[in-house]
């Protein structure tokens, strides 16, 4: 369901004949950066480069005006992000500074472990179920734009991230099973129409890093953030899981970023991070704006999420009518 009048442009020219005299917007005018017009907007264009939408021409994904109005999208985004993080080129210290929690951690996984109820845990998974049926995608961009050691070793985390050659152990396999014991609708993007701009904000990062080759270093930065904050929280949800008597599959999916994780944040410091600025120093900025950028955007989904739970409400968007589908473009 389109939230504005970018967003409502792009799904009526996808939805219809490419070949049609379908117009899109001249330019995107003020749209709020992090509003959920524009990151509704940057979402679908940004999924005709993975799986794309049944009914909606492959060719859609390389058209020239699309491709112009996501740029446009993509440098208001861009700009925002910018102007709320500090910067800097001091890659070790931003990585430490990302590693650093007070004692008994803070955000989501805290509330959800001291207080949170099933039913908000079950939010939390539609949140993430955005991103976690497509772990690790938008990092794999980045492989054929590192060399030599820093290269390997984003391979090696990868490969553990799809399942170390085993389907079922895949990440996005292992929390569609969760999905599924949380009686959840576990299919791709089955959420997209009920999740706010502050969650949307969090994949599209990802995926804006993936496609510009001039922002590998950000990505790498932003996939070591994640690894590295990930085993901490990871463990307190799952003893918030183990608090709730919930389903081993959720339970498991958890355990695994616990243990997976924790060896990936060395491999990424060291011989991701390391050789990467070994060979290219001049992406020092870059790795420190990935890293940042990265919690700033978790820190605004966690203060949504927490501010509605702690009045009583649910963080969902409400959605009327037939709304889901395999894949299928919003409607």
């Amino acid at each position: 369901m389109p939230r504005g009048p970018i967003s409502c442009a792009i799904v009526t020219a996808l939805s219809g004949d490419r070949s049609a005299s379908t117009r899109l917007p001249p330019a995107v005018g003020h749209a709020h950066p992090l509003g959920g017009d524009l990151q509704l907007a940057l979402q679908v264009c940004y999924e005709i480069h993975y799986r794309g939408f049944a009914g909606v021409d492959p060719e859609w994904e390389w058209d020239p005006d699309l491709i112009r109005l996501r740029g446009e999208m993509e440098r208001l985004f861009l700009a925002r992000v910018r102007d709320e993080v500090a910067g800097g080129a001091d890659a070790e210290t931003a990585l430490d500074a990302a590693a650093t929690e007070p004692p008994g951690g803070a955000g989501v996984s805290r509330y959800l472990l001291e207080e949170g109820t099933w039913d908000q845990m079950r939010e939390y998974f539609v949140h993430r179920s955005i991103y976690q049926l497509k772990e690790a995608d938008p990092q794999a961009w980045a492989i054929p734009r590192l060399e030599g050691r820093a290269k390997c070793a984003f391979v090696a985390v990868e490969y553990d991230e799809f399942g170390a050659g085993r389907p079922e152990r895949m990440h996005a396999t292992l929390f569609e099973d969760l999905l599924r014991a949380a009686e959840l609708d576990h299919r791709y993007l089955g959420y997209l129409d009920e999740v706010p701009p502050e969650t949307l904000a969090i994949v599209n990062l990802m995926s804006l890093y993936g496609l510009h080759r001039a922002l590998r270093g950000a990505l790498v930065g932003h996939f070591a953030a994640v690894e590295i904050t990930t085993p901490p929280s990871a463990g307190r949800l799952v003893a918030a899981l183990e608090r709730m008597q919930a389903p081993e599959e959720c339970i498991r999916f958890y355990t695994e970023h616990v243990e997976a994780d924790a060896v990936h944040e060395q491999v990424l410091r060291d011989d991701v991070v390391g050789a990467l600025l070994e060979s290219e120093p001049e992406l020092a900025a870059d790795v420190v704006f990935g890293v940042q950028a990265t919690e700033l955007l978790e820190d605004r989904l966690a203060a949504y999420l927490m501010q509605k739970w702690q009045r009583g409400a649910s963080t969902l968007l409400p959605v009327s009518g037939p709304h889901r589908s395999d894949n299928h473009l919003m409607r």
